[in-house]
């Protein structure tokens, strides 16, 4: 299969692209770099030109009020090409439990996303994925004050981009769902102490003190952001991938 992957050169579009590749498929990444804007529609046609498969794993560079009309943009761009250039298959990354916050602007923003792509012409796959472990140090330093860390309780599921770049290249390859896949880590732990488990496997003289008003994941309510059900469980644990 031929596979165009916007925003192949990120951190999940770049193992995508590898893994597609390995298996035999031809994948090749698209992102500003390669000459294709997603917002302007510059080369977007020619991206998906003869692509089976459109993989968008583009994200909006801001995560507030700004991001609805990425995704909006971004998505009726791609959307029309992909239709046009006749793809069989669109598939998106998106977040679990987006629709669970939605005094969060950037989770807004998924959520229009996917009901973008539902209401679109093309055959599709949702994969919603919970938190990045790659995110975590980042998600620590937002709410970092000299040596102290001031991290909420909220409950998080861990998962590995590796884990996620594999449920992704799987879900390209195979037919359709027309559905949502959720992917999430092995473990559940609140923040904060994640965030004690980060500092005993890599400390830096930082400690960490709960307080449930720190912070973008303070506006989540309870385990909003952890699978229920039949979701998929990714095998990398957070202290393996620490170590």
């Amino acid at each position: 299969m031929k596979f165009a992957v916007i925003g192949g050169t990120g951190l999940i579009g770049s193992q995508v692209v590898k893994k597609l590749n390995a298996a035999g498929h031809e994948a090749v990444p698209h992102s500003p770099s390669t000459g294709v804007d997603v917002l302007t529609g510059q080369g977007v046609e020619e991206a998906v030109a003869g692509a089976d498969c459109v993989v968008n794993l583009t994200n909006s560079p801001t995560f507030d009020d700004a991001s609805p009309a990425f995704f909006q943009t971004s998505m009726d761009n791609l959307l029309a090409a992909a239709h046009k250039g006749g793809v069989g298959h669109f598939v998106i990354l998106s977040i679990v439990g987006a629709d669970q916050v939605q005094n969060l602007a950037y989770y807004r923003a998924k959520v229009l996303q996917e009901d973008i792509l539902k209401a679109g012409p093309l055959p599709y796959s949702i994969v919603r994925a919970t938190q990045f472990m790659e995110f975590m140090a980042a998600t620590m330093s937002w709410t970092t004050e000299g040596d102290t860390v001031r991290l909420p309780s909220t409950p998080l599921q861990p998962i590995a981009a590796q884990d996620v770049s594999d449920t992704v290249a799987e879900v390209a390859a195979g037919s359709p769902l027309n559905a949502t896949l959720n992917v999430g880590g092995p473990d559940v732990h609140p923040l904060d102490e994640i965030g004690r488990i980060t500092l005993r496997a890599r400390p830096d003289g930082r400690t960490v003190v709960t307080d449930d008003t720190a912070g973008m994941f303070a506006a989540v309510d309870g385990d909003a952001l952890t699978t229920k059900g039949d979701a998929r469980i990714a095998p990398t644990h957070y202290t393996d991938w620490l170590a």
